[in-house]
């Protein structure tokens, strides 16, 4: 073996070396971070700010917590509140995606804090800010029942019927097609979470925005056979830029939405209605 050979072998056994100390250096690092459970320590970032007290700035504050299997933020946020900050405000209900209450920004993301995983983030770091759109309360809580209310008053959000529709309870329901029962009930599905709402550019931009949200339930009424409006009448409701004309179709609505709903498709199902009135 010439000296050359034997220079490049060295060099070659020299780089191995060091991958060597970079590996047992990365499971020093893991080591550290997992405990003897397996778990590892996550951080979690939230915004601190109470707008109803003076004294109060925004401000953000680090939490670090051990991550336990199936953790999820709402867990997570039950944890930090319970041992180490009670002073912590968030919003949930039934911890199982069905109230909507527990919609936040995850990492610049509008989610559901109760659906979504701690172990989702690789590295461990978790940032929360409040939804956009909706009036703060404190901290992560946002008032999202009020701006609910408002939508549903503008809509007309609820069955109108001419005098021979109405409902009469000494008489059996009036039938409709299984298609269309399916069709009303998937519109139903809706959780009045306010992420569609709080991911839509043109919600942020115009105050006065109905969101996909409102259109949806514009498109449930529709559709119901129970419902005697016309598209005349909904164009009413709806036919301006804060209405069906002002969604920019971007489908952040869609992408975010916790159910699955087909937002898009409904928006566009009425765009077309309204543009015939």
């Amino acid at each position: 073996m010439s000296k050359q050979e034997e220079a490049s072998l060295e060099k070659q056994e020299q780089n191995i070396g060091k991958v060597e100390d970079v590996v047992k250096k990365s499971e020093l690092v893991l080591e550290k971070e997992m405990s003897i459970d397996g778990s590892r320590e996550i951080t979690i970032t939230s915004l601190k700010y109470n707008p109803s007290n003076p004294n109060s700035k925004p401000e953000f504050v680090d939490y670090k917590l051990r991550e336990t299997p199936g953790m999820t933020l709402y867990i997570a946020l039950t944890k930090i509140k319970a041992t180490l900050d009670n002073d912590l405000s968030s919003d949930f209900v039934c911890r199982a995606g069905i109230c909507g209450a527990c919609g936040m920004l995850v990492n610049g993301r509008p989610q559901l804090a109760c659906k979504t995983l701690t172990s989702d983030f690789e590295n461990g770091k978790i940032e929360l800010l409040p939804l956009p759109t909706f009036k703060l309360i404190k901290d992560l809580s946002v008032d999202t029942g009020s701006w609910m209310k408002n939508m549903s008053m503008r809509v007309n959000s609820w069955i109108v019927a001419n005098e021979d529709k109405k409902v009469d309870i000494s008489k059996i329901e009036e039938p409709i097609e299984p298609k269309v029962a399916q069709e009303v009930f998937e519109l139903d599905r809706c959780i009045e979470c306010g992420i569609c709402v709080a991911s839509c550019s043109t919600a942020i931009m115009r105050e006065d925005f109905i969101g996909a949200v409102g259109l949806n339930r514009v498109a449930r009424f529709q559709i119901d056979p129970h419902d005697t409006r016309t598209d005349e009448d909904f164009y009413e409701l709806i036919g301006d830029d804060d209405g069906i004309f002002g969604c920019m179709s971007l489908l952040a609505c869609e992408d975010h939405c916790p159910k699955n709903l087909s937002l898009q498709s409904k928006i566009a199902y009425m765009r077309r209605k309204m543009v015939k009135v």
